[in-house]
């Protein structure tokens, strides 16, 4: 099978799994991000490079205090618990996102995620938190403007939160939606998109599989004739 170098997933739906399955939204969150493992060892199973992970958007702030701190517990919960996992694998792991409005408690996990540094990695893996395309498009001008060099599409591309990941071949969003909510907006122009039905929760490393079947039968001509 032809593999990509980069996946990027929208793990969307688990509130609504969660008010679906158990009439609790909670519960939807806390099931989704034990799911994330594994699609990570799918990932190392099949020597998979990068991989991005949506976590949560800049825009998903403005739900209920209560809901936001459940998501900030389980994604401290989620790393402190799978530390060990992350280092054993040679996981290399970068949060990325915006540092603004975030509690402290958050900021000194990401800090410390952020920096162990693995020479030779099975796997990079990007988590979006508390992330905007257009605000990390932006913040990559003003560093490109500060440095003094010229904006161009090798500068973009050096400056950009994914710039070890590169662009990813193959998008999947899950949930059902049919968009791609603020997210690398610059990298996906010519990404494959996937839009699935299944809930994340749901969404298992057979789902991934059948994804990358459907990618090895794309013939991938970037603007050119055939």
């Amino acid at each position: 099978m032809r593999l990509p170098n980069h996946i990027a997933i929208i793990m969307d739906g688990n509130g609504r799994w969660g008010k679906a399955k158990f009439n609790n939204r909670k519960l939807g969150h806390k099931f989704g991000i034990e799911n994330i493992k594994n699609i990570i060892s799918y990932c190392l199973k099949k020597k998979i490079p990068n991989l991005t992970l949506y976590a949560l958007s800049k825009d998903n702030l403005k739900r209920s205090r209560i809901e936001i701190k459940n998501l900030f517990n389980l994604f401290e919960t989620y790393f402190i618990k799978n530390e060990n996992f992350f280092d054993n694998k040679n996981i290399s792991l970068l949060v990325i996102g915006e540092k603004s409005n975030l509690p402290k408690k958050i900021l000194k996990l990401i800090k410390k995620i952020n920096s162990k540094k693995i020479k030779k990695s099975t796997l990079n893996i990007n988590i979006a938190f508390n992330y905007s395309s257009k605000d990390e498009i932006l913040n990559t001008f003003k560093k490109i403007k500060k440095k003094g060099n010229i904006i161009n599409k090798t500068n973009v591309d050096k400056y950009l939160y994914t710039q070890r990941s590169g662009d990813p071949e193959i998008i999947v969003r899950t949930g059902g939606m049919k968009r791609l909510s603020d997210f690398i907006l610059w990298q996906s122009s010519y990404s494959e998109i996937f839009f699935v039905e299944k809930m994340w929760p749901d969404f298992k490393s057979s789902d991934l599989n059948r994804v990358l079947l459907k990618f090895k039968k794309i013939k991938r001509n970037f603007g050119k004739n055939e």
